[in-house]
């Protein structure tokens, strides 16, 4: 459950952070990370919860982890984030091809 919690953590924070842009837009300083920042740091939170429900399936076959349901729960965190990866990277590259395509 804390993968949850700090994925609605991070959720939240967006939502302050646009809130916070949305003020420097009016002509108040904004602070805070920029896209680039920011990608890196869900690739980051994607290949740890990757990496996450992978050390916990291999405990639970060794015997070391007892909770199926908090196993299956990071799958199925990790999965989540790996599938919202790939959609954005299709995105991106979707809209390079568009931009690509457009004539000049």
């Amino acid at each position: 459950m804390t993968q949850i919690g700090g994925l609605k953590y991070q959720v939240d924070q967006s939502h302050l952070q646009s809130l916070k842009n949305a003020q420097g837009a009016l002509g108040q300083p904004a602070q805070g990370p920029n896209f680039s920042e920011r990608l890196a740091d869900g690739l980051n939170d994607v290949a740890n919860a990757q990496g996450n429900a992978s050390k916990m399936a291999r405990d639970f076959e060794l015997g070391l982890e007892q909770d199926l349901a908090k196993v299956m729960v990071s799958q199925q965190v990790s999965s989540l984030g790996f599938q919202l990866t790939l959609n954005l990277r299709n995105k991106a590259l979707s809209a390079y091809k568009d931009i690509m395509n457009m004539p000049v």
